[in-house]
């Protein structure tokens, strides 16, 4: 990245800056992320301690929702044959890096931005992210300051003022802070949220919704979970789907089963419709029929559209001259998905004897195996979870002793506040936490002798 010399806008003294103008998202799929997170083309005075962002043209190209931005700082104050000087030569990197056929009208319209938080805007709303709910996210983080911030006695005052800003957005906000707070080793404001959270789910109507759904979910599991220990077969699941009082239960079998829920099991249904004893019975289950094919058709599209995502990630991977590096980039996209996109396109590479795309796809495999491979303290808290008994634990921390570390102790208490966050079953967190006070009782001890 370019460096030039500016003067501080406050003590005038010379400052070395870093300078990013073009962020094409094209070329570079990090470019919207930088430009956004505020970060990019800061004055740090190391004479005075100002920081601000330097003064400098910017443009911004998003090929795929074909958006080319311009902002032009006023405080310059160049006439507008000097600005489209200085621009020109961005956009004509825009362009030379498009191959003919991408280069569409678009592109000799540049949007002309007046400051950068409209560009930013402009960037949002092409995401389908409006101002309004820009601002309605910035509500939501300053109840949450102010709910941490007040006194236990009155929080809960201050809920019932805000009640309609505590929406399942607002959570959504606080599962993510928690997530990050625990990813910061920051187990304090991790508690903090949490607790804040336990709160507000017991004292809202979307809280309390909210438990209830996460009992719902957890019912459906167990049920099916008790099936599965005397075989699940299509009839046992469809009077499991009968029988469910909610939609959330419902929905939730539905999602966890969809695999079994084949042309046997609908005509399994189609008969107890016709077999149905009254017509009351008989419209009961024909709406239950109806919107199980929605729930069914729901899945199905949104698995589909993965698929077609991932695919088409996968292909730009392809496409990348350095393979690690596009897949480091796009790693918070890899899932499942992707990873069947994977063996899918292998398969079909072997089949028409592509070898170039065969070693490709193999090395992409390795670098995800590599990437994607679960932290040595996962694996020892998984045989903990699995150890029948407190000799088979301390024969798994003795195997590992080098592992229990106080960083192993404090990723371990983290994970257990993560799931309390997340509604976890009680069974799972008593597991959890005996797991944990035996990890804890065997650094003591080895502390001890030491």
């Amino acid at each position: 990245m370019p460096q030039t010399t500016t003067s501080c806008p406050r003590c005038r003294q010379p400052v070395i800056v870093e300078v990013d103008q073009l962020f094409d998202t094209t070329a570079d799929p990090q470019a919207k992320q930088r430009l956004l997170s505020g970060s990019v083309n800061q004055i740090r005075c190391p004479n005075c301690g100002y920081q601000g962002m330097l003064a400098t043209p910017l443009v911004y190209h998003d090929a795929e929702k074909e958006l080319l931005l311009t902002y032009f700082p006023p405080e310059l104050g160049l006439p507008v044959n000097e600005q489209e000087r200085m621009i020109g030569p961005l956009i004509n990197q825009v362009l030379n890096r498009l191959p003919p056929e991408k280069r569409k009208a678009y592109l000799l319209r540049p949007q002309t931005m007046l400051t950068v938080d409209t560009m930013i805007e402009r960037i949002l709303e092409a995401d389908g992210i409006t101002k309004e709910m820009i601002e309605g996210q910035q509500k939501r983080i300053m109840l949450l300051q102010r709910l941490l911030s007040a006194s236990p006695e009155n929080r809960s005052e201050i809920i019932k003022q805000e009640t309609e800003l505590i929406d399942t957005d607002f959570f959504g906000i606080m599962n993510r802070l928690i997530e990050a707070s625990m990813a910061q080793g920051d187990q304090q404001t991790a508690h903090l949220l949490a607790g804040l959270q336990q709160q507000l789910l017991n004292e809202t109507a979307v809280g309390r919704e909210l438990q209830s759904q996460a009992r719902e979910a957890e019912a459906a599991i167990k049920s099916l979970q008790e099936a599965s220990k005397k075989g699940l077969t299509r009839e046992i699941l469809l009077e499991l789907m009968i029988s469910a009082p909610t939609e959330t239960r419902l929905s939730t079998l539905v999602g966890m089963t969809r695999s079994g829920m084949d042309y046997t099991f609908f005509q399994l249904l189609s008969e107890r419709i016709e077999n149905a004893s009254d017509d009351k019975e008989k419209e009961k289950l024909i709406a239950l029929r109806e919107k199980l094919l929605e729930m069914t058709k729901a899945i199905d599209e949104a698995v589909n559209d993965k698929m077609q995502s991932s695919r088409k990630l996968l292909a730009d991977i392809l496409l990348a001259q350095d393979t690690e590096k596009a897949l480091e980039e796009k790693l918070d996209n890899v899932d499942e998905f992707f990873i069947e996109a994977v063996k899918s396109e292998l398969q079909e590479a072997r089949q028409a004897g592509d070898l170039g795309k065969i070693e490709k796809l193999q090395k992409i495999g390795a670098i995800l195996q590599k990437l994607t491979a679960p932290p040595k303290e996962i694996e020892v808290i998984e045989n903990l979870l699995r150890a029948e008994d407190e000799s088979a634990k301390q024969a798994v921390l003795e195997k590992n002793a080098d592992q229990i570390t106080p960083d192993f102790l404090s990723f371990f208490a983290n994970l257990i506040v993560q799931a309390q966050s997340q509604q976890q079953p009680e069974a799972t967190l008593n597991k959890l936490q005996e797991a944990y006070h035996a990890a804890l009782r065997f650094s003591m001890m080895n502390n001890l002798k030491s």
